[in-house]
């Protein structure tokens, strides 16, 4: 009989708790571990191999914890790291765990949304850099224009509960007519990072009218129902109390302080050290 524990989410700090909560509103009776490697976030502008390392040495603290499905709800490590992680590191840690990301279920879905085959991207510039939305949905949609426009500001915005204030109004406004004027037939735009959903009311007053706005929570969690309806033997092995504990490399009081803004609810997290 196969050992049950909890699905692992995996973010670099907090943005993943956007993802989680719709995950867990899809899934009410699973159990989660959230880590947030908040002491050497953000990843969004390290190297390649920095970002693999330290997403592969959170994804074996995962496997510790008892978990056998591990979902990197974090863009950067999903563009710099997860290939490498399923190919090379998982046949030979855990043949028979599973490591997800948040870019290929966005990537599958996409082009159902844009009449004018013309989708925007709006992410961080390690996301942006490694051109893997503009790689991932030409596979599923050949045909789809894909443009994209790094906002490096928008994290720090957030993260110093500066978003809905007039200071941010500036960058989010420069940002959107910088996408705009490399594809002005854009008629869908995909946040392509975690954190961008609390910027959603404050975007979509720069919009054009009829331009629609995606953010990945919704489509990961449908995502991830479908792969657990699709693979019931991993689905088995997800233990399911409706339990949920959150972990973060940093500050736990910085890091509950922060995680009420992005999950919708007050949490309680335990330090752990990974070096």
């Amino acid at each position: 009989m196969a050992v049950k524990g909890p699905i692992g989410i995996f973010d670099s700090g907090y943005g993943g708790l956007t993802v989680m909560k719709e995950i867990a509103g899809k899934l009410p009776d699973h159990d989660y571990i959230y880590l947030g490697d908040n002491a050497r976030a953000p990843y969004g502008n390290r190297s390649f191999d920095t970002v693999y390392h330290y997403t592969l040495q959170c994804v074996k603290w995962f496997f510790s914890q008892g978990c056998s499905l591990v979902i990197l709800a974090c863009n950067t490590a999903s563009a710099k790291a997860l290939r490498t992680i399923q190919q090379q590191d998982l046949p030979r840690m855990g043949p028979d765990k599973r490591v997800l990301g948040v870019i290929r279920p966005t990537a599958e879905v996409i082009g159902q949304f844009s009449e004018a085959q013309s989708v925007g991207v709006l992410a961080t510039n390690g996301t942006v850099l490694s051109e893997s939305y503009p790689i991932e949905i030409k596979k599923f949609y050949p045909d789809i224009r894909v443009y994209q426009e790094a906002c490096p500001l928008w994290v720090p915005l957030v993260e110093n509960n500066e978003h809905t204030g007039h200071g941010a109004d500036y960058f989010v406004k420069k940002n959107i007519n910088q996408l705009f004027e490399k594809g002005e037939d854009i008629d869908v735009i995909l946040l392509g990072c975690t954190h961008y959903p609390l910027l959603k009311e404050k975007i979509e007053e720069y919009l054009p009218v009829g331009v629609k706005l995606i953010s990945q929570g919704e489509i990961v969690a449908q995502s991830l129902a479908d792969y657990l309806h699709r693979h019931p033997e991993m689905d088995q092995r997800c233990e399911k109390n409706g339990n949920r504990k959150f972990y973060t490399t940093d500050s736990t009081q910085d890091f509950d302080s922060h995680a009420q803004l992005f999950f919708g609810e007050k949490i309680k997290s335990l330090h752990i050290d990974l070096e």
